[in-house]
């Protein structure tokens, strides 16, 4: 059977910040990269690297694309470490083939500014048609290159070093790659396709999935973790916690299944669940260090039970896990101080809280945390997470015109009712603190009305 040669795209997904500049790689993607394989001469296949949701554990998947696709398009816009190290491994296993982009206004690091490298133009963060052409020409231009011209080295190891073996593996070594990858690609269409169903039908469809992966033990790891955020995705926590239990010790323990596994049982909320879910975090933060992934996590944990307290028990005793919550969610924040996430639960329940100390620490964190905001795009975003982030912070703020305004650009960009639905639920919990506070809460029931009206 003759095989289609391979293009794997290594780029980030969806928005991405650099430079204080918002980067929708989608964009990018499909208007320059696709564009430039589907109207080529010649007949490659194409696949696009999901790191976010392979995790950074399957290091597997990530060497076979890199030594066994015969073309890799890398984009080294962001400058990230992880890009750099796939693309050393690279230009250790092959002499040619390797196509790197970037934005215009990425100033590349001093040992790879002289690499030919493709840069293409971005306005307002996205690749626009217009702009799109000369990078379809240039990468087009370098594939028929690598394709036919035999004496073309892009590595500057193969460059410099007269006879560096790289690496060369068998016919069938590539073959079962290539069966693999596409059988890989066509489950996680599957489980993408299921997550977007009704809850049960969604339930019902990616447990089928799951009976045809058989045994985990030998299940490809990327589809695994797919599995379990496809779980995750339909809030299906029951499911999410019993498939961990299967998973080989191997990734079962890594950081992101722990966490993920933690998010579950605090859901899931059942017997000791929540003790449990503190305690895998508190090992993660002790062996790994702290994040603000995992740190927003433990945040979400120590707030579900100062909620549930305060209900059943009272504010008084339930003053303990808020602190928690509120000391967790800054402690996160300052961990990375790009993530918003963790900073804006930390505001939002320092306002919750209400004492002297909980208002002079807002007055100090809440500029930090809207710049982290603004850095992203702010309430012109492209991301609903954040333009609705931005809208919270606005009523934190009571900047009711700012509020409006990004109530105006939510509204405006037809995001789904689920999306604002979620974000509604949220700002309830604002309005029973504005009320038991006697602050006016006539324009923040407005917008939470708004944002469930059907569109």
């Amino acid at each position: 059977m003759s095989l289609k040669p391979l293009v794997f795209v290594a780029m980030p997904f969806g928005v991405k910040e650099s430079d204080r500049i918002a980067i929708d790689f989608d964009s990018i993607y499909s208007n320059g990269i696709k564009p430039s394989i589907s109207e080529s001469n010649k007949n490659l296949d194409i696949i696009r690297a999901d790191e976010e949701r392979m995790g950074g554990f399957i290091h597997g998947p990530m060497y076979e694309r890199l030594l066994l696709s015969e073309i890799v398009i890398a984009d080294l816009t962001l400058a990230n470490a992880n890009v750099f190290y796939e693309l050393g491994i690279r230009h250790c296993a092959k002499p040619k083939s390797t196509i790197l982009i970037f934005s215009h206004d990425t100033r590349l690091p001093f040992d790879v500014s002289p690499l030919r490298a493709i840069p293409y133009t971005l306005e307002d963060g996205e690749l626009k048609k217009e702009n799109a052409q000369q990078l379809k020409e240039e990468i087009q231009k370098r594939i028929n290159e690598a394709l036919e011209d035999e004496s073309a080295k892009d590595s500057p190891l193969f460059q410099f070093i007269k006879d560096f073996p790289g690496v060369n593996l068998t016919p069938d070594q590539t073959e079962s790659f290539h069966s693999r990858l596409f059988h890989i690609d066509g489950i996680r269409e599957k489980l993408k396709l299921s997550r977007i169903k009704p809850k049960l039908e969604a339930i019902s469809e990616i447990k089928a999935i799951e009976d045809e992966l058989g045994d985990f033990q030998v299940a490809s790891h990327e589809i695994l973790l797919d599995l379990l955020l496809s779980y995750r995705d339909i809030e299906s926590w029951e499911d999410m916690i019993r498939v961990v239990e299967y998973f080989p010790s191997s990734i079962k323990e890594s950081i992101q299944i722990q966490e993920q596994l933690a998010l579950a049982l605090n859901r899931r909320n059942q017997d000791n669940d929540r003790e449990r879910a503190i305690s895998m975090l508190d090992s993660v933060i002790s062996q790994f260090g702290p994040s603000s992934e995992t740190l927003g996590i433990l945040g979400r944990i120590y707030k579900d039970k100062f909620v549930e307290m305060d209900k059943l028990k009272g504010r008084e005793r339930a003053k303990g896990p808020l602190k928690k919550a509120i000391r967790t969610y800054k402690e996160g924040f300052i961990t990375d101080p790009r993530d918003y996430y963790p900073g804006i639960n930390a505001l939002t329940l320092m306002l919750v809280e209400n004492s002297d100390q909980s208002k002079e620490d807002f007055k100090k964190l809440e500029p930090l945390v809207e710049f982290a905001i603004e850095r992203q795009g702010g309430g012109q975003s492209k991301s609903y997470w954040v333009q609705a982030t931005a809208l919270e912070l606005a009523i934190l703020k009571q900047d009711w015109n700012t509020a409006t305004e990004n109530l105006g650009e939510i509204m405006s960009d037809n995001h789904s009712l689920m999306k604002r639905k979620t974000t509604a639920n949220n700002f309830e919990f604002i309005l029973e603190q504005y009320k038991s506070q006697g602050i006016s809460t006539v324009r923040l029931e407005e917008i939470i009305l708004e944002l469930k009206e059907e569109a």
